[in-house]
């Protein structure tokens, strides 16, 4: 890093390398023994043999010097490791035998989020993930104290918009503005109202009966119901406990998601990077009037933005996302020639085109309402297998950044046809009209 000096002559500023919260060690510490227990998993059968052979003796050596081994193993990981905060770039250095510098642009941070572990919780500190542009993983500062975390967090964001770097330090975490909380009884509700808890949780019941009936063998029994056993709880308990306490905040750094009861996540919806988003509508759930708001976000594994809420409530959020874009409410249907393609389920089909997205439907029972920006869209295509071309019927795929496709189905060829073009020339416009992805612009 250098600056000029009033003279003209370059001052060279050492830069500061930081290291992780003295608690990291102990949770590298666990890396060597992850890799016996592993290897113990994969192996059960000769992990036994190999246990039945040693002595009381043996194992307490092996455990006295194992203990030390991981324990020595997680310092001296943690002791190479630093990271420092540059004029252009966040600088991380690890790696004890092979040594590996990531070298993060400031200008390329979409987002960074703040994870707090349970065990991180109780002992003060937080994981800090950087969401890069281009990049498919996350590079991550773990463990943090929390407070640094969060400084660090404001003071990364801060750049990454442009401020310089004294200016950075004093801007600190930007304020966020409540805009919905989810009430633990409501998201209860809504889980026992969702088809796919029910659905796992009799898959795990009768699925292990019907094979103990036939086979009468109980390590088949057990094979298949662990597994069923485990989706119904990540259907039901997992998303619980996950989607616990969810809060969507706006701030001008995006919007930011605190969520999670075991495990407190405070991720941020990148500005500007949001590729489609969909409003789900199960069947059970339209008579409460709730909705679940799911987004496809570049390079970020950010899969849900409201896990429930009132309809009026969530397209408030959907508008802080994607500003002047209003939820369409009448959408056009298939011709009714269409049923000869898709019997009973051409109805859940509908398009809309409005001047800042495409609009889509699909579905009867659960329903999904896509929206894409056209500065969002990156390709446009028409498809017609031969019986749809016998009933002048076509589908209109746009593709979007995030790598997931829209369709349009089930559209009159004529109609298709002129979709493809004017959605063509209206994703030209949009990418050419839309505003920067800036931060702390408001």
């Amino acid at each position: 890093m250098t600056s000029p000096d009033p003279g003209g002559v370059t001052e060279h500023r050492p830069v500061a390398e930081r290291r992780l919260h003295p608690v990291t060690p102990f949770r590298r510490a666990w890396a060597p023994v992850a890799v016996l227990a592993g290897w113990a998993v994969h192996d059960p059968n000769g992990t036994q043999e190999q246990l039945a052979r040693l002595t009381t003796t043996v194992l307490v050596l092996g455990l006295a010097v194992l203990l030390p081994v991981a324990g020595l193993y997680g310092f001296l990981s943690w002791w190479f490791t630093h990271f420092a905060v540059t004029d252009t770039e966040l600088r991380i250095r690890t790696g004890l035998l092979f040594r590996r510098t990531a070298h993060i642009r400031l200008e390329r941070i979409q987002a960074v989020d703040v994870s707090r572990p349970l065990l991180a919780r109780v002992a003060g500190v937080a994981k800090l993930r950087i969401d890069v542009v281009g990049a498919d993983d996350k590079d991550e500062l773990a463990y943090l104290g929390e407070r640094e975390a969060r400084a660090l967090r404001a003071e990364l964001l801060a750049r990454a918009a442009g401020f310089a770097p004294e200016t950075a330090r004093e801007v600190g975490e930007a304020p966020a503005q409540e805009l919905l909380r989810v009430p633990p009884r409501e998201l209860v509700r809504s889980l026992l109202l969702t088809g796919a808890t029910w659905g796992s949780l009799c898959a795990a019941l009768v699925v292990p009966t019907v094979l103990w009936l036939t086979t009468h063998n109980p390590w088949t029994v057990l094979a298949s119901a662990l597994p069923l056993l485990g989706a119904a709880g990540t259907s039901s308990v997992g998303r619980f406990v996950a989607e616990f306490d969810w809060t969507v905040s706006e701030s001008p750094d995006g919007l930011r998601i605190d969520r999670g009861l075991l495990d407190r996540a405070h991720e941020t919806v990148p500005p500007g990077r949001v590729q489609t988003l969909r409003i789900v509508e199960p069947l059970l759930w339209r008579r409460l009037g709730w909705v679940r708001v799911e987004l496809d976000v570049a390079g970020s594994a950010n899969a849900v933005l409201v896990p429930v809420a009132p309809r009026a409530l969530a397209e408030s959020v959907v508008a802080r996302v994607l500003p002047g874009v209003e939820v369409p409410g009448e959408l056009s249907r298939p011709p009714r020639r269409a049923r000869w393609c898709v019997p009973v389920w051409w109805r859940g089909h509908r398009t809309a085109v409005t001047d800042t997205v495409l609009v889509t439907r699909a579905g009867l029972l659960r329903r999904r309402l896509s929206l894409v920006p056209h500065a969002k869209v990156q390709s446009v295509r028409l498809t017609q297998g031969p019986w749809a071309r016998l009933w002048r019927l076509a589908d209109v795929h746009v593709d979007t950044g995030a790598d997931k496709t829209v369709t349009a189905r089930l559209r009159d060829a004529q109609e298709a046809g002129r979709l493809l073009r004017e959605q063509a020339e209206r994703s030209r416009t949009g990418r050419r009209d839309a505003r920067p992805d800036r931060w702390m612009t408001g």
